[in-house]
């Protein structure tokens, strides 16, 4: 809990003198965010009655000081604290493994809180070694369990990973295939998908430097090199206007020189010091 001073008027009896003191109250621990707002990022036990009180009184003297969005961050072994703070008027705005993010609005205007995350990112990975043979697997979940469809081995962007970095270790963690990651050949974009969510598809090309394929026990039912002609000839590769048909088309003008994907290029925040990538047509870009 954080101690801080709150003004109070006082009026003398005869009603021409008034003076302001400084009493101190106990306040939930906070700190400013950049936005105007209140982050209450919670880590101490507390009773579900004496945290009301104390939410009561820290609401009404950051609305005094103008402030807006109010986050509180509970961490799961405070689970008792969640009713409280929904009864006090606050939302769900995420949750993680370790912790429930609660949000409120103060003014009476338009929320501007950002929504949570609003898609998942995954990749495709295309893997082409010479001859043209393609590296495909068969999955023993999902929608193509049981199908017999060869497909190329996809899965989901972790958090804090590059996207040529997921395209890598996908292909390694699903067929034991050592890769390079060459381009972004292309991006699709869907929604109400995942839990409703949007979907942000990447189809990566990479090069393998090595050929021993030893799928993964717990996922795929089968890996192998297939001949790029054989996979596109699969029905479900073949539809019109379909992906998959879409992904063939880009693969066989890539095949055959005419068409250039996006490679990352390394570049500095100016406002950090991390650093991230851009994915750019490197050839057309050095020109």
């Amino acid at each position: 809990m954080a101690n801080s001073s709150v003004g109070v008027e006082i009026v003398h009896e005869n009603g021409t003198q008034q003076q302001v003191v400084e009493i101190e109250e106990l306040l939930l621990p906070a700190t400013n965010d950049d936005h105007g707002g209140i982050i209450v990022d919670m880590k101490e036990p507390m009773e579900p009655s004496c945290f009301a009180t104390l939410l009561r009184a820290s609401m009404s003297q950051w609305r005094r000081q103008g402030k807006k969005g109010v986050w509180i961050k509970l961490p799961i072994e405070l689970v008792n604290l969640v009713e409280t703070t929904v009864k006090e008027g606050f939302r769900y705005h995420h949750a993680e493994p370790q912790y429930l993010m609660l949000v409120y609005w103060i003014p009476e205007t338009p929320s501007t809180i950002p929504a949570n995350a609003s898609h998942r990112v995954g990749i495709g990975a295309v893997v082409i070694k010479d001859e043209n043979q393609l590296l495909v697997v068969q999955e023993k979940a999902g929608v193509f369990k049981g199908t017999g469809v060869w497909k190329i081995p996809t899965g989901v962007v972790d958090e804090g990973e590059d996207i040529f970095q997921t395209a890598i270790r996908e292909v390694k963690e699903e067929t034991g295939i050592d890769t390079e990651f060459l381009e972004v050949l292309a991006v699709r974009q869907t929604h109400k998908a995942y839990f409703e969510k949007s979907d942000l598809l990447f189809m990566c090309m990479l090069r393998p430097v090595s050929f021993d394929i030893q799928k993964q026990d717990l996922e795929i039912e089968a890996a192998q090199w297939m001949s790029f002609k054989e996979y596109a000839e699969q029905p479900l590769m073949k539809q019109q206007h379909g992906f998959f048909k879409c992904i063939n088309d880009i693969c066989l003008k890539k095949l055959h020189g005419t068409y250039n994907g996006f490679s990352p290029q390394i570049t500095k925040s100016s406002f950090t010091s991390r650093s991230s990538y851009v994915y750019l047509n490197e050839k057309d870009f050095n020109n």
